[in-house]
């Protein structure tokens, strides 16, 4: 075996600032928090949230009836995927191994300790990366893929018989819901080949006979959001893009009846049934915030909700007509609120200790981009003196995501150190348009980064930058245009952070999961094999002899989306060079950490690798 070169190591700073804003910063990170409670359909009392009130994130559980609270899972790289049954007397958690992805779903008693013994979920189910999960009080369905594909299975609950399967295809294929009498199930399928636009299928359970089929055609893509929550109704929520952004309709798969809600708001929507299907609640997504609305069905009555100002994050009513939500902020942590329906909104519940600092707002940004305008959030550090602050553009993952006016304390971290961040929703970011996502089919990475210049050049014509000491940063997708910016930009960026990043194309590719295969393959119109030019001209590895400003790169040893040995493929190719710089910090779980050690941990490694990049 060849023996790898070796790679310099980023050094893990003692501290980023004074004893006072040390202490702030950390403490933004180190703060108890937890996610929105959901609840048990039928006991709703009992609850389960993530939170790292250990040091790492992982899954608890609330009795709302006596007020207990207890951590459910204890794994050394935390867990965050959990759900009730409608009885909720276990809790189902996706049991991986040190963050891979890889597993089964399994459950534990309500009460039982952390650590407590758990059980195969689903008797006959293979391990594989989870394909969806939905559990009935008779039946549950849940979904698998590996290498070989998707396979999608039922199983009655409580019976030793091992789950059946009832579809099971090449292409990728997920969960979507069950409908409340169980008879139904609807899944989102990609047969046609092109999983970032997937087409539904309504199959019976008896049988998993087909039932109806939608498909909206070449890239106008379905998603089964619930069936209505009352027994006989078998209308289903369903998420499309007819006219070029997300909306909703309603869909009998029994009848055939599609009824397309006319809700007549910018943006993008996303919605639930209220406990009585009388209405939805609607998230409604516009220039980076999130407010929440009800939509009466019967005549068409849109009203916004009286929601704590921010950006909502999740939403769901109980029984009672209380909307439970989170929202926040880029200048207020996140709270966990509760709008009760004589109007008054109030925090549902807070974790233990006291609030994690606030930071400053973001201001927005619209720059003429060379297919449009494009939208930009900015933190504005202070001027140092008569200069602009040092800035660094913060790229978000996904490509199918945006960056929100939320709290962030990455963000705030580097605007804590002096920095201003930018953030851009280039071409391939949600919440502007089917088309704006689309944009980067046939030519992903190039295409958004040529959105960021724009913004880095308007931000630069305005004062808000200086030219000559901005850095790139990003982690996942964000990694992966960061390292191509280096490479294809060198000119722009004085240094370039890559966190998790897809770094050579080809061999991502090969390691990576099946979904992810599928998404590439709808993506750019093939796989490497088929397109090998056009891989290459995507791939960071292509770039590397050019090169010219210093690289760190953040790797997680076992991570199934931005796999390890490409990474080394590029780091091996840096390293050919005499006069590349770069340094390299690998850490023990997937594709992130969630650690707060090691959070704590890669972000100061990011501010202290670019500080003395641009001090040089």
């Amino acid at each position: 075996m060849d023996e790898q070169p070796a790679h310099p190591v980023a050094p893990v700073p003692a501290a980023l600032f004074d004893d006072e804003r040390e202490q702030r910063w950390r403490s933004r990170f180190t703060a108890v928090r937890m996610s929105r409670p959901t609840w048990a359909e039928d006991a709703p009392d009992r609850n389960v949230y993530v939170s790292n009130s250990s040091g790492t994130f992982e899954i608890h559980a609330w009795d709302r009836a006596t007020g207990a609270r207890r951590q459910v899972t204890d794994r050394r790289n935390g867990t965050t995927s959990a759900t009730l049954p409608p009885d909720g007397d276990t809790v189902w958690w996706f049991a991986d191994t040190d963050g891979d992805e890889f597993g089964h779903w399994v459950t534990q008693p309500f009460d039982a300790e952390a650590g407590a013994a758990t059980e195969p979920a689903v008797p006959g189910v293979g391990d594989g990366y989870s394909a969806g999960l939905e559990i009935g009080r008779r039946l549950v369905a849940t979904g698998v893929s590996t290498d070989d594909g998707t396979t999608l299975y039922l199983h009655e609950r409580g019976s030793a018989e091992p789950a059946r399967a009832i579809y099971t295809h090449t292409e990728d294929s997920g969960i979507g819901a069950l409908s409340e009498d169980e008879t139904l199930l609807a899944i989102s399928h990609s047969e046609h080949g092109d999983s970032r636009h997937p087409s539904l299928r309504v199959l019976r359970t008896a049988d998993g006979s087909a039932v109806a089929d939608l498909h909206d055609g070449p890239g106008k893509g379905l998603a089964p959001l619930e069936f209505s929550p009352v027994a006989g109704d078998q209308r289903l929520l369903v998420g499309h893009e007819r006219r070029g952004r997300d909306e909703l309709l309603l869909w009998d798969p029994t009848t055939g009846e599609d009824r397309e809600l006319a809700i007549d708001l910018p943006g993008e929507l996303v919605g639930g049934f209220t406990p009585d299907a009388t209405a939805l609640l609607v998230a409604h997504t516009h220039a980076a915030r999130t407010r929440l609305y009800r939509y009466d069905l019967a005549s068409g009555e849109l009203s916004e909700l009286p929601v704590a100002p921010g950006c909502v994050g999740s939403a769901e009513v109980r029984d009672d007509g209380t909307v439970e939500y989170s929202c926040s902020s880029a200048a207020t942590p996140s709270q966990i609120r509760a709008l009760r329906p004589d109007g008054s909104d109030d925090v549902l519940v807070a974790p233990p200790g006291e609030r994690p600092p606030g930071s400053l707002p973001v201001r927005d940004v619209w720059a003429a981009g060379p297919e449009g305008d494009v939208h930009a959030l900015v933190t504005e550090a202070p001027h140092q003196g008569d200069a602009p602050a040092p800035a660094v553009f913060v790229l978000h993952g996904g490509p199918q995501a945006a960056d929100e006016d939320r709290f962030d304390a990455a963000r705030a971290t580097w605007v804590e150190a002096g920095f201003t961040v930018v953030e851009v929703n280039y071409r391939g970011s949600t919440g502007y348009g089917s088309a704006w996502r689309d944009a980067i089919e046939g030519r992903p990475g190039l295409t958004e980064l040529s959105d960021v210049a724009a913004v880095q050049d308007a931000l630069v014509a305005d004062g808000t930058v200086d030219a000559a000491r901005c850095a790139v940063d990003g982690w996942s997708w964000g990694g992966y245009l960061a390292l191509l910016a280096a490479g294809t930009q060198p000119q722009r960026w004085a240094a370039a952070v890559a966190g998790v990043p897809v770094a050579d194309y080809v061999a991502a590719y090969a390691d990576e999961m099946e979904q992810l295969r599928a998404f590439d393959r709808a993506l750019f119109g093939g796989s490497p094999e088929d397109l090998p030019q056009l891989y290459r001209e995507a791939s960071p590895l292509t770039y590397v002899h050019a090169v010219r400003v210093p690289v760190l790169v953040l790797a997680g040893e076992n991570d199934p989306r931005c796999p390890i040995r490409q990474i080394d493929n590029y780091l091996d190719a840096l390293a050919a060079r005499d006069d590349a710089s770069y340094e390299v910090s690998r850490f023990d779980a997937g594709h992130g950490s969630l650690v707060v050690s090691d959070q704590l941990d890669l972000i100061a490694t990011e501010v202290d690798f670019v500080r003395r990049a641009l001090r040089d």
